[in-house]
């Protein structure tokens, strides 16, 4: 079966066919036909911001953009095109009567597409050969900007420190960050981006005016955002690049530093020791260790992380003048906050630091000492004491050595036997060598060392710092009198007149090493003599025999030997 192509509908009636040229008129028509008239404006809000801090009202003066068009879309006029806003009063007819109309209300960074009728625009008249007249016109309107001639500056504080010991005020000296934005938000400066903050005097004329009135009343570490109009920022000529004439201003501000040029050092006691036996003066050298921050709390230097004190005289320009001042009159183991103009510390220059900063320094004093000092000496003595040390006695004691801080440095008792030396032999430091001097048996003393008497700038490698004060409780336990001063042996009894005769075992008119050693250790054994306690009996031996043998061939002639009484110069022998 064969299938049509043709349609099986049937031809339109006549009456079909006059409807359709009908419709066709009415379309027509209706595209070229004039736009309805309007009554008033209409206001069609194209983007709204999140926030609105403030709508224009009858009065303000407001920065906007624009593009103006006809109802076809034809654009007529552009601020964009001229590459500045529109900058004008609202409410005192200096515009056609509906935009006056359509700004009332509006926020900042709100966009409204706006219908205004003739009536309302350029009526009949028109505007030259740019609007015919009757035409209704279309404003898309952005608003930037809107401030009254009343406004002052305002600020908002969102974050404030838990503590203000200090506030800006007139004639300080701050140093700050800041963003500047107009008021849509369009960022104009910035410190950050310098990464070097803005130093200035406030409330003297060095800054714009709401700047001084903004900054004034703020704590270190304060953030604030600082609206001005433009009256208080740079008014009808703007910055020249930047900043466009008759602009509202906004600085996000944080401040980090606050001086005044009349400031003197700020100290802060923190902790003191339970007794205080001494107080530094100028001339003092001293050992501490500090942490040295910024106002803002920001860290610069450490002793601490040097693992090491800081050592220096004070009071005689060795440090910089606020420290030298702020370390007078601590006690050991004080704990103190140095609060240091830039004036008193590293100027406007800085060094390694900001410029015109204010130094806050935590110090531990660790030890001072003058060099003038001497051994100080703290006795708690036996009830009986028959006798006191003296120079050349050979002496046994317990002792516990620390640092003025109470740094423990060693201690006899960890190697379980007391510390045995020689009395002005030089076996200990000079300050333990004085303090030992005329102690009992059963004695206890507390010896205070000051450096020149312990062990000097250098101290002891891992052990003892240098230029350390160091503290000693001593016990004597023992004491064997010691030789007078300039001998090694002396006679209990009276001296044989024989003597070189009796050292000649062999008769051979010589004294060998062996002769002479053997003689003067039998006399000891039988009591008859004494060598100097604390030595090395054959060493004492061998460096009489020395002495002895004059010409040095190892043997000594009845001529070479002498007793000390016969000799014109002194020598450690008979």
């Amino acid at each position: 079966r064969r299938v049509s192509t043709s349609s099986s509908l049937p031809p339109p009636s006549p009456l079909t066919m006059r409807m359709i040229f009908f419709a066709f008129l009415v379309t027509l028509v209706a595209c070229n036909a004039p736009p309805v008239p309007l009554d008033d404006i209409v206001i069609e809000k194209t983007f709204t911001p999140e926030r609105c801090d403030r709508a224009v009202k009858s009065g303000d003066f407001v920065r906007y953009h624009y593009n103006g068009m006809f109802p076809d879309g034809k654009k007529f006029d552009s601020s964009y095109d001229r590459g500045t806003t529109y900058n004008v009063f609202v409410g005192r007819k200096q515009l056609i009567a509906g935009m006056d109309k359509a700004l009332v209300g509006m926020c900042v960074n709100e966009r409204r597409l706006v219908k205004i009728p003739p009536q309302l625009a350029y009526g009949k008249d028109g505007y030259g050969d740019i609007i015919p007249p009757e035409s209704i016109l279309h404003f898309d309107v952005l608003l930037l900007d809107v401030w009254n001639a009343d406004d002052k500056a305002q600020i908002q504080t969102y974050h404030k420190p838990e503590k203000c010991g200090r506030i800006v005020q007139v004639s300080d000296y701050v140093r700050y960050h800041y963003n500047g934005t107009l008021l849509d938000g369009t960022l104009f400066d910035s410190s950050h981006t310098r990464m070097r903050t803005y130093d200035t005097y406030v409330g003297i004329g060095w800054l714009i005016a709401g700047m001084d009135q903004g900054l004034l009343g703020m704590c270190v570490g304060e953030r604030r955002i600082i609206t001005m109009p433009p009256s208080l920022g740079y008014g009808e000529h703007g910055d020249g690049s930047d900043i466009p004439p008759q602009a509202s201003l906004v600085f996000d501000v944080v401040l980090l530093d606050l001086h005044n040029p009349k400031d003197e050092i700020a100290v802060e006691v923190q902790s003191l020791p339970d007794s205080c036996t001494r107080k530094s003066v100028e001339g003092d050298f001293m050992r501490y260790h500090y942490n040295g921050t910024l106002l803002d709390g920001t860290f610069f230097d450490s002793s601490y992380s040097r693992n090491r004190t800081y050592d220096t005289y004070i009071g005689k320009g060795y440090v910089i003048a606020g420290m030298d001042q702020g370390l007078l009159g601590v006690c050991v183991r004080e704990r103190r906050r140095i609060t240091i103009p830039p004036h008193l510390a590293y100027g406007e220059e800085g060094t390694g630091i900001p410029g015109s900063a204010v130094l806050v320094f935590d110090v531990h004093i660790i030890d001072f000492h003058n060099p003038s000092d001497k051994v100080e000496i703290t006795s708690v003595k036996p009830e009986k004491c028959s006798y006191t040390t003296k120079r050349g006695d050979f002496i046994k004691y317990h002792y516990n050595a620390t640092l003025m801080d109470g740094t423990y440095i060693d201690s006899s008792h960890s190697y379980g036997k007391t510390y045995d030396v020689v009395l002005g032999a030089g076996q200990v430091i000079p300050g333990m060598e004085q303090g030992l001097l005329e102690m009992c048996v059963g004695e206890k003393r507390t010896l205070v060392v000051p450096p020149h008497l312990g062990y000097g700038e250098r101290g002891v490698d891992g052990e003892v710092p240098g230029s350390a004060v160091l503290v000693f409780d001593i016990e004597l336990v023992n004491v064997e009198e010691g030789l007078p001063d300039g001998y090694m042996f002396v006679w209990n009894d009276d001296v044989s007149p024989d003597l070189f005769s009796e050292m000649d075992r062999n008769k051979d008119l010589e004294v060998d090493t062996t002769e002479f050693s053997d003689y003067i250790l039998r006399q000891v054994n039988d009591g008859k003599g004494r060598l100097a306690p604390g030595f090395d009996p054959h060493r004492i031996i061998e460096n009489m025999y020395s002495n002895q043998d004059r010409n040095k061939d190892g043997r000594i002639t009845a001529d070479e030997f002498k007793l000390k009484a016969d000799e014109a110069s002194t020598h450690d022998e008979l």
